[in-house]
């Protein structure tokens, strides 16, 4: 019988397995160094030059921190909303399950423990069966390899570097050395244990969860620490495939390779064959838990959309934007914020009720705490979203617009509160009658601005929108929002302290502000902005800058920043006292927003602007303080008039601070009503109104801490620090006060010391000019302005 010969391989295929003959030779002399490399020379290669090329690969893989979920937490504790780029949480082998360790062992590196770097027995076979096969049909990489790879990759991918990403995915033999390389030198220097725990904080388990506790959070909703047989090993069965094996999506695929799993278990006699059986009679077991990502899905998402862009603004967390955010999506932070839950629901059921999201007009609120400047709650009507037909949007109209891009509105009648300060300020009597017809011509030169006499000879002839006494005085003019009335009274006081008033309680105001219709509220503003203005009121003249965020814990727990208030007393408290006393009168009896007032003493404030294009009710009770607007805008954010819109379900005829944005905040303060302490304004000094003044001492520049308060506390004063600030005075020292010394304060207001950082101040920046309009606004009157401003 004659024999046939065998046909030659192609050449292809001699190719391919010297190339891996290649391989495995130059695995070998990594593993034991020095060996000859007998078959380089067959594809012309020196074997010196091969292990020349070896040493030349890095010694070492610089182990980046995983990147973390960050958590978003209410003042409470609770959480409020999730960001990540990865959704992973890190946790240690300790916390993770046994029957997890073993089952991710046993299906992946059941030697793991055995071999170094390189399970060479494994290496070997699965090389030999995938060229004998003529494809990859076997894995051979040890966990301490594939750990490589998974980080490489994963680094190379946050880092948004192209080439490293193709150099990390590469089907190169070349990769497969510079991992061997790497994972040699991460077993030198790290333990069986932390390589297996860095690996299942690495993997990616599927359905966007990154990490074995993210994985069993997701999927079971329990902790990687109490993950059972069955849980165990249907995670275990998805590092090698997470989409083809997703149990969300491929439930019997996900079962197949669970029961794969299980086999190779009993198999190796970490668990019983019947214990095997039995567990593959059951189901999954899922209870898939929903994954947020971002502000979108938060019970709040206009203020989780602000806390980031707070935050993004911080420079002690980071040095560039861009480095912030990457800090905040991946450092698996804890931020505590501000918010109080339970008003945050109050606020947006009432926007909710009055305004709709496809209306021709917002409807927004904020609410902040006197005293501290915590923003406690931030609603508006449009949802955020990417579905304009449906109303969303992702402008925050709520915060100014360095935080939300919305420009805001103007404000109306509101700004007549500044004026009213300084004039008490001043010691004008609050019994004070002025003649106040319902138009009345200025001079606009004879307005004083913080320059001189206002720039113009034009004579403006303003006039009201409501109806009162013909000499109100200073109660009457302010619960009848009589415009002729305030500005003749802005022109006795000058428009610069009503305008450095303003700036001083949080509103950032340009110069091109400081015109006579300052007081009828022609800048635009936010309610966030109000909100915290009117704060200052019931806080007895002590401002503080509003803030979402009380502390910043790293993934650890360890306290990596705290935000505490920054507060100076910028009016004297019995000023701020008379002010709240006067506008008592707006939700007291016969006031425009009586019907409006919670059980609570409470003071407010209506404004309606131009062309009714926005409405106001800026109000507060002596603990709590709330800015509500409706703003006509179209879907693009173009401000639009009110009058004759459809908003909340009712036509408006003509819109009125008190009719159309005062509902918003009576329905908010009267929800809220049972959870706010029960207190009393302080009534202002009977005799004088102004009351009793004290001078603000003197303190020497550069002093000690203990000399500064001792000093302040003499005069009868409160001192409070204000942190450090950058200054030539030697680190520990006070650099400033403020108020300065020589000013007049009330018994018992506070004057804030500054503490020098031992660094020169930085050059000033650069005067800001303002913008373009983003999210709405009304129309701007730099002389006069007055039409129809500052009714209720």
């Amino acid at each position: 019988m004659s024999r046939t010969r065998p046909d030659r391989l192609p050449a292809r295929k001699v190719v391919s397995h010297l190339g891996v003959m290649l391989l495995v030779s130059v695995v070998l002399g990594v593993v034991v160094s020095g060996l000859a490399i007998p078959f380089a020379g067959v594809l012309g290669f020196a074997a010196r030059n091969v292990s020349d090329s070896v040493d030349e690969l890095p010694q070492a893989l610089k182990t980046e921190q995983l990147p973390q979920r960050t958590l978003i937490l209410d003042k409470s504790g609770a959480e409020i909303a999730t960001i990540y780029d990865q959704n992973r949480v890190n946790v240690s082998l300790v916390n993770i399950s046994r029957i997890m360790a073993k089952a991710i062992v046993s299906i992946e590196d059941y030697r793991f423990y055995e071999h170094g770097a390189l399970d060479l027995k494994g290496t070997l076979r699965a090389l030999f069966t995938n060229q004998a096969s003529n494809g990859v049909v076997q894995g051979g990489s040890s966990i301490t390899q594939q750990l490589v790879k998974l980080t490489l990759q994963n680094q190379a991918l946050l880092k948004g570097d192209k080439k490293a990403v193709e150099e990390a995915t590469a089907d190169t033999y070349a990769r497969k050395l510079r991992e061997l390389r790497y994972a040699i030198a991460l077993e030198k220097a790290h333990s069986k244990d932390w390589i297996l725990e860095r690996y299942l904080n690495t993997a990616y388990f599927g359905d966007s969860a990154y990490g074995i506790q993210a994985a069993a959070q997701h999927y079971f909703g329990v902790n990687a620490k109490d993950l059972d047989l069955r849980q165990s090993a249907m995670l275990a069965g998805l590092v090698q495939s997470p989409e083809a094996f997703n149990p969300t999506e491929n439930p019997q695929a996900a079962r197949n390779r669970r029961d794969v799993v299980l086999d190779r278990m009993a198999q190796l006699q970490v668990i019983s064959d019947r214990k095997a059986a039995r567990t593959k009679k059951e189901g999954l077991g899922l209870d898939v838990q929903p994954m947020s990502n971002g502000c979108v899905s938060s019970r709040a998402p206009f203020f989780c959309d602000y806390v980031i862009s707070y935050l993004r603004q911080d420079p002690d967390l980071g040095p560039t934007p861009k480095a912030r955010m990457r800090l905040l999506r991946g450092g698996g932070l804890t931020i505590t914020t501000t918010i109080d839950t339970r008003m945050q629901d109050a606020a947006q059921r009432a926007v909710a009720a009055h305004v709709y999201p496809k209306d021709g007009a917002i409807g927004a609120i904020a609410l902040v705490q006197p005293g501290t400047g915590e923003v406690k709650a931030l609603a508006q009507s449009r949802p955020m979203g990417t579905d304009a037909a449906d109303g969303q949007t992702f402008l925050n109209y709520t915060v100014p617009e360095k935080y939300g891009d919305a420009a805001g509105f103007q404000p109306g009648s509101t700004f007549k509160a500044f004026v009213l300060a300084s004039a008490i300020d001043q010691g004008i009597p609050l019994t004070t009658r002025i003649p106040s017809p319902s138009e009345r011509a200025f001079d606009l030169g004879t307005f004083n601005t913080c320059d001189g006499p206002y720039p113009s000879s034009e004579v403006y002839t303003f006039h009201n929108s409501t109806n009162g006494p013909p000499d109100p005085n200073l109660y009457e003019g302010t619960r009848e929002s009589i415009n002729t009335f305030f500005v003749a009274l802005e022109q006795r006081t000058g428009i610069c302290e009503p305008w450095k008033l303003a700036n001083a309680m949080g509103i950032e105001l340009d110069k091109k502000w400081e015109v006579p219709s300052f007081t009828l509220g022609v800048a635009d503003v936010s309610p966030l902005d109000m909100a915290g203005a009117y704060a200052t009121f019931a806080a007895r003249g002590l401002h503080c800058d509003s803030h979402p965020v009380t502390k910043i814990e790293d993934s650890e727990g360890n306290l990596l920043k705290e935000y505490k208030p920054h507060c100076a007393q910028v009016i004297p408290g019995d000023v701020a006292d008379a002010v709240s006393n006067v506008l008592e009168g707006v939700t007291g009896p016969g006031g425009f927003g009586e019907a409006l007032a919670p059980p609570q003493p409470s003071a407010g404030k209506t404004g309606t602007t131009s062309d009714n294009q926005s409405v106001w009710f800026v109000g507060y009770t002596p603990n709590m303080a709330g800015a509500a607007t409706v703003a006509g805008v179209n879907s693009v954010g173009h401000p639009v008039t009110l009058n004759y819109q459809t908003v909340g379900g009712s036509t408006i005829y003509e819109a009125f601070g008190s009719t159309v944005a005062g509902p918003i905040w009576g329905d908010t303060f009267k929800a809220i009503a049972p959870i706010l302490p029960d207190e009393d304004f302080q009534l202002p000094d009977s005799t004088t109104v102004a009351g009793i003044r004290v001078p603000v001492p003197y303190v020497s520049s550069c002093s000690s801490v203990d000399n500064a308060r001792s000093v302040i506390e003499g005069g009868g004063l409160t001192a409070a620090d204000g942190g450090f600030v950058d200054s030539s005075c030697p680190r520990g020292t006070v650099s400033y006060i403020y108020p300065s010394g020589g000013s007049s304060l009330s018994p018992g207001d506070t004057v804030t010391y500054y503490v020098s950082d031992g660094s020169p101040p930085p050059p000033p920046p650069k005067h800001h000019n303002g913008g373009g309009h983003k999210g709405g606004g009304g129309g701007h009157g730099n002389h006069g302005g007055g039409h129809g401003h500052g009714h209720h």
